[in-house]
């Protein structure tokens, strides 16, 4: 999580200094949507993180058919 958002950082940064050097607007619209999409995955990565962990620990263990809906629920956020 930490790596992801640290490049995410650092794309950013770059993209600053395509700004200010007169890069094409292309390039930096190209750059812009790598952030976004480092930065939507990190957030992917943590909704995830929580349910696999936190969810988990309260739910408890449940019998194969009790988990099917909390299997749908952890399933249907990788569309977030």
């Amino acid at each position: 999580m930490v790596k992801r958002v640290k490049r995410a950082c650092g794309h950013v940064k770059g993209i600053i200094e395509m700004i200010e050097a007169g890069r094409p607007c292309l390039e930096i619209a190209q750059q812009l949507h790598a952030v976004e999409k480092a930065v939507c995955q990190a957030k992917r990565t943590l909704i995830q993180d929580h349910l696999d962990h936190c969810l988990e620990a309260v739910v408890g263990p449940l019998e194969q058919e009790q988990r099917r809906s909390i299997d749908d629920f952890k399933e249907i956020t990788k569309y977030l």
